[in-house]
């Protein structure tokens, strides 16, 4: 049985910082791209980023525009995990963030992943 397990989410203060970790379970996780998406009240899903995986040993990100040079992705297929540092926290990035991993090659979409996590919920207060 496949499970992702977000964790690392929390209340934080505008310009704060938080870490992100989504622990994978039940599939060749080293096979996977791993996105992040969040969702606020009342919005759709959305892309946040995404790691790829492993192309001799170097790995790809991309980030929507929003969080470029504020979050970092990253993952450790040793550790069957990937970690989203989201530094310079606004109001804005309030939402539920959600890991994702898909076996296919496009990343854009929400509907081309494979498996989601619970979701875990960063409140960014002013």
């Amino acid at each position: 049985q496949v499970q992702l397990v977000e964790s690392g989410g929390g209340l934080v203060q505008a310009g704060g910082s938080l870490r992100l970790s989504c622990a994978a379970s039940g599939l060749t996780f080293s096979n996977y791209q791993v996105g992040w998406f969040r969702q606020a009240p009342g919005k759709e899903r959305e892309f946040v980023a995404r790691i790829s995986w492993s192309r001799g040993g170097t790995y790809y990100a991309n980030y929507a525009d929003f969080v470029r040079e504020r979050f970092a992705i990253s993952r450790s297929d040793a550790k069957n995990t990937v970690y989203l540092l989201m530094n310079s926290l606004k109001p804005e990035d309030t939402a539920v963030y959600y890991c994702a991993a898909t076996i296919g090659s496009s990343w854009s979409e929400a509907k081309k992943y494979d498996y989601w996590g619970q979701g875990t919920q960063v409140t960014v207060s002013s």
